[in-house]
């Protein structure tokens, strides 16, 4: 890996392992005593685990492998609901804007900006002493109403130059990453490099994801910039269809020397699926690994959709999936964050994008609708523990 980069990443969790102030941590790595109740007259029994809401938070375990733990989330839930937020500066070294950054709430008109939702995630991120994650400046997706009816191959780069310059401008010095690019390939489609039809393939060709990353690179030289993609974890032929597509394009961009960062795998895994194969999910972190980038997992959870309705037999399912799943990518170093899309049921997508047939509540994340930490809170926890120190290279 770049050692520069690596450094930056260093000293960003080892500020956050320090005093889990996770400011001007990340840019990037590097931070229990049970009783044992024993009767006279019997054998003693074993010793009882710590209460779950006892336990060091997820951030701190992360912390002390030279990790990054954080998750999404939106402004208003943070402003409403204290206890919320209180759960959220416990667990998280690192905030991600969930929908706030993305151009269907930034550009109202074409010739206006509304920072608001940023700029209250920042503050929020600011007074709890959290990193900041921007997300996302180019994706298909979330695009405002009037985008289409002004968006012409003549002012396309143009547009697109004044949105990253002013986005990222706005926010440079604070963001610790961006995902510049999200979701651009699609080797279904059978067009060239798998490269995804979307309208900025329409206005600007393949082109587009390559200066989109000189951009923002030129906006804010010090944030670590990040394409960002799903459908890379299992061993299906479209997974791995996409796994090659993504590490080609990951290529090109690299040859190019186009300032890319990091890999953000999005896995937004399911719990009903079993086809994991750590050698393969293994080799392809490898390979990005060797093109000197760092791999954020961006949107981690666990849908719960196709599990059995038991809540205590779905819980264990949904733990085991992060389990699993935490295991084989924490293997491989160039792991340096771990963030999930959302912290509590309370507030997740899944709730309407993949609600469970039978009406009963999604349970995909690590705490509850009471935010008490869960079986995956559980799981996450044991991963980090379990998993190497990140190592700091001097430069």
């Amino acid at each position: 890996m770049n050692r520069r980069l690596l450094l930056r990443s260093a000293l960003y969790s080892a500020t956050a392992a320090t005093s889990l102030v996770a400011c001007d941590q990340f840019k990037k790595t590097g931070l229990v005593d049970t009783a044992i109740a024993q009767a006279p007259t019997v054998q003693p029994p074993a010793a009882a685990a710590p209460p779950l809401q006892g336990q060091p938070s997820l951030k701190r375990r992360a912390a002390a492998k030279g990790l990054l733990y954080g998750a999404a989330a939106q402004p208003q839930i943070l402003t409403a609901e204290p206890d919320f937020a209180n759960s959220f500066a416990q667990e998280c070294a690192i905030l991600v804007s969930e929908n706030q950054l993305k151009w269907e709430a930034l550009r109202p008109t074409p010739t206006q900006f509304n920072f608001a939702g940023g700029d209250a995630l920042l503050a929020f991120a600011q007074q709890h002493q959290m990193l900041f994650r921007g997300h996302t400046l180019v994706w298909h997706n979330a695009l405002p109403d009037w985008f289409r009816e002004t968006l012409t191959r003549a002012n396309a780069r143009h547009f697109l130059q004044e949105h990253i310059a002013t986005v990222v401008g706005h926010y440079a010095g604070k963001v610790h990453s961006w995902d510049v690019v999200n979701e651009a390939i699609a080797p279904e489609e059978n067009r060239p490099h798998g490269v995804r039809h979307t309208p900025w393939l329409e206005l600007l060709g393949a082109d587009y994801i390559q200066l989109a990353f000189q951009m923002a690179h030129q906006a804010d030289p010090q944030a670590l910039l990040v394409y960002n993609d799903y459908g890379l974890d299992y061993d299906t032929v479209q997974d791995a269809s996409k796994r090659t597509a993504v590490l080609r394009l990951l290529e090109r961009l690299k040859s190019a020397n186009v300032p890319i960062h990091a890999l953000g795998i999005q896995a937004h895994l399911w719990g009903s699926e079993t086809r994991f194969s750590p050698e393969k999910l293994g080799q392809f972190l490898q390979q990005v690994a060797d093109l000197d980038l760092q791999i954020f997992i961006t949107e981690l959870d666990v849908a719960d959709v196709e599990l059995p309705a038991n809540v205590a037999e779905r819980d264990r399912l949904v733990a085991d999936h992060y389990r699993r799943y935490l295991d084989i990518v924490l293997a491989q170093p160039a792991v340096t964050a771990v963030l999930t899309w959302g912290l509590s049921d309370r507030h997740t997508w899944l709730t309407s994008f993949q609600p469970r047939p039978d009406g009963l509540p999604v349970r995909p994340l690590p705490l509850d609708q009471q935010l008490r930490r869960k079986p995956a809170w559980e799981a996450i926890a044991a991963a980090f523990d379990a998993t190497s120190v990140r190592q700091l290279l001097s430069i």
